[in-house]
């Protein structure tokens, strides 16, 4: 084990931290480990995986992101009890400058056909354990045989470290009472102008994991504490993102009095407020601080934007639990309209270890964290009569590992959420198809495809009774037991899981080009209908209606992943597709009215006007003649709105559903109309005060629309009740 020690000697001159891979059996290689760490005598260690030597105790790969923010001086991680790409980035983050990562592995060449445990997250109901190609660990196993920085010993290797060739210069201390780099001393400086300069400024701290971003956050909240500020708001995706935040403020603190997530100085505190709850009940505070904001969804964002104006985001550019790529591309462009004069800060010096750490660039290697999109000036030119259609294999991406980053950077792009488990399950998804669309040598646009459903009338029925819920088999599963098509499960869907189209060349048509293409190629498969469910937003609605797939189902609960409902789209290729088509657009349209009116009382009408027009409805041909009159008086006369419900609803429904209001009338009509909302509530969403005036514009837009939808009868009946009330007056 003498390498051990002098591996750890060279790391702690440079203040750098290397990768030391044991490949063998696992009981040889847990002996090694047990060893290594014996011999070290490193207090602060981690090891991750049962079993655990004697007397040593195992953490498991979900309690990992539980140790975001803190340090260990060795990191043993044991493969063998499966190996979790998100799990090894978040705690390959924990190692310090001068310390060792030991890899427990099966043998190198042979780990891809290892029945990994961790392989489950990403299996599918239908396809075995055979069906899962291994190219995911295939391709973590060659860069460890093949990457210098990586030293390697299994039974029969006996491997020399090489000394460092010349001096280690040692970088000058950076002396601050609380910081330990000039960026971060930077970083809490601009914090602290956030609250003390003009309002509506917001800050972006933006930097990789390690350089102190958190930690920044909690020494300028215990500064600004210090200086008499009384009220400091935290808020992240979750409460474990924030511990290294609030251990730095009660370091700064020493005489306050703190919990887990609130700091209270006399009469000032620093709390953790949940970003749902921020957005439902917001509260005074001084400054908002929004930790790894890159993993809260871009509308939430966007709200405590609008409700905070001293605000600070913070968040990871590669980051372990989701990506701040798409957080640049999205939510910056909303700060650029909204707030131009707002201020962004990247930390590049890391505080754990050295800068060119070898174990940062490995693990961004590993787990393709510094994936990213081809350059503008390759894509700029790129018209979709220029573009080619590929399908590519997954085993074609792992031979070509420049297309693998180019593919998966646009994913990143496309969903701010985006995590290592997700390359995983894009080289071994066993359902999982791809699309793309090449111009020249870049890739402009991807969509990635799950094959669903094809049950057995037996499964399908205990689908549709709830008793079984099939990984991986969205559609089929929501249709047979959400909309209640029993045959649903029975046929065979593609889902388009994700699109993405490179942010150089949005607007030109190449995603509803790749989604015909792909249209195509389910047809020629014999699916029986296209489908996709995503997180709803008005113009992603209106894209996927313009290719052509109707909405057939609204979920009830907002997503966690982007806190909007989620919205199913399908359409169909053949005829039994067809059918199925029929029947779930008839039972959305039967559904959602009634949601409107109960669990979805409180949807944005900014999505509900997409999902209303071109739904089936009942005509107001059907309405009786009584029910004319009754529209007739609450149009033209004095019959009050509460007498006329059914006919005023039958005629709402039916104007949104031809798009025959504009959207201010279309929000009265849903709001009132449909979810039954308060009438205050209805007269604020339009600018006006109370019952009086909202009953008045609700009468004028059901005036226009009688005269629209009723016969010469009605029509003539409108014209003469109105001169009977100029009469009168």
């Amino acid at each position: 084990m003498n390498l051990a020690c002098q591996l750890q000697t060279a790391s702690q001159q440079t203040r750098h931290r290397a990768l030391l891979v044991l490949s063998g059996k696992e009981a040889w290689c847990i002996k090694q480990a047990s060893a290594i760490a014996k011999q070290l005598n490193v207090p602060d260690y981690l090891w991750i995986g049962d079993p655990g030597p004697d007397g040593i105790h195992a953490l498991t790969n979900a309690q990992a992101l539980e140790q975001l923010g803190r340090e260990c001086g060795l990191l043993v991680y044991n493969a063998y009890t499966g190996f979790d790409p998100d799990a090894f980035g978040a705690l390959s983050g924990t190692l310090r400058g001068g310390s060792l990562l030991l890899l427990l592995t099966p043998p190198l060449q042979n780990w891809a056909d290892y029945a990994d445990p961790q392989a489950d997250r990403i299996a599918v109901a239908g396809y075995s354990v055979t069906d899962l190609k291994g190219h995911f660990l295939q391709r973590i196993s060659s860069i460890l045989q093949t990457d210098p920085a990586v030293i390697r010993i299994s039974p029969d290797e006996n491997p020399i470290l090489q000394a460092p060739s010349s001096p280690i210069v040692q970088p000058q201390p950076f002396l601050h009472p609380h910081c330990r780099t000039r960026d971060q001393a930077m970083a809490v400086e601009a914090i602290i102008h956030v609250v003390k300069g003009h309002r509506k400024r917001p800050l972006v701290l933006t930097s990789d994991r390690g350089r102190g971003k958190s930690s920044a956050l909690g020494i300028a909240a215990a500064q600004l504490i210090r200086e008499g500020y009384k009220k400091i708001l935290v808020t992240a995706p979750r409460q474990g993102a924030v511990l290294s935040l609030f251990e730095q403020a009660s370091n700064g603190l020493p005489e306050s009095k703190s919990s887990r997530l609130i700091l209270q100085k006399d009469d000032a505190t620093l709390r953790y407020s949940a970003t749902d709850h921020l957005l439902a009940d917001p509260q005074p505070a001084d400054i908002l601080l929004v930790d790894e904001a890159a993993a809260i969804p871009t509308p939430q964002l966007e709200a405590l934007l609008n409700h905070y104006p001293r605000i600070v985001f913070a968040t990871t550019v590669q980051g372990y639990e989701g990506t701040g790529l798409g957080f640049n591309l999205r939510f910056k462009g909303h700060l650029d309209r909204k707030m131009p004069q707002w201020r962004e800060i990247t930390l590049k010096e890391p505080i754990r270890w050295a800068s060119e750490d070898p174990l940062e660039q490995l693990v961004f290697r590993l787990l393709a964290l510094d994936a990213s999109p081809a350059d503008d000036a390759m894509v700029k030119g790129a018209q979709p009569q220029d573009t080619r259609l590929e399908f590519p294999s997954q085993q074609q991406l792992l031979e070509q590992e420049c297309d693998l980053n180019q593919l998966f950077g646009l994913l990143v792009l496309s969903h701010y959420r985006t995590t290592p488990l997700d390359l995983r399950h894009l080289l071994d998804g066993p359902n999982l198809q791809i699309a793309l669309l090449r111009y020249g040598e870049a890739i402009v646009a991807v969509a990635l495809l799950a094959v669903e459903g094809k049950f057995s009338a037996q499964m399908a029925e205990q689908i549709w009774v709830g008793l079984r819920r099939p990984r991986g088999h969205l559609l089929a599963q929501s249709l047979s037991a959400h909309l209640g098509l029993q045959t649903a499960a029975t046929l065979k869907g593609l889902r388009i899981m994700r699109i993405a189209v490179h942010p150089a060349v949005h607007s030109r048509g190449l995603g509803s080009q790749l989604v015909e293409a792909v249209k195509q190629h389910a047809t020629d498969q014999g699916f029986d209908y296209l489908g996709t469910s995503f997180g709803a937003t008005p113009e992603l609605i209106k894209f996927w209606r313009a290719t052509g797939l109707h909405a057939v189902r609204l979920g009830l609960h907002a997503g966690a992943s982007s806190s909007n409902q989620s919205v199913m789209l399908i359409q169909p290729l053949t005829p039994a597709g067809e059918q199925l088509c029929i029947e779930a657009k008839a039972q959305f349209a039967r559904q959602l009215p009634a949601l409107l009116n109960d669990t979805l009382r409180q949807l944005p009408t900014r999505l509900a006007i997409p999902l209303l027009e071109g739904i089936e409805h009942p005509s107001p041909a059907s309405l009786e003649k009584q029910e004319w009159l009754d529209l007739v008086a609450f149009a033209f006369a004095r019959r009050g709105y509460d007498l006329t419900l059914h006919a005023i609803e039958v005629i709402s429904l039916s104007a949104l559903a031809e798009g025959r209001v504009n959207d201010e009338d279309a929000t009265l009509l849903i709001k009132r109309v449909l979810q039954k909302q308060p009438w205050q509530v209805c007269a604020s969403s339009i600018a006006l005060c109370g019952r009086g005036p909202v009953e008045k514009r609700l009468s004028e837009i059901i005036g226009r629309l009688v005269v629209h939808y009723g016969d010469d009868e009605i029509l003539n009946l409108a014209h003469r009740t109105q001169e009977l009330l100029t009469e009168t007056t």
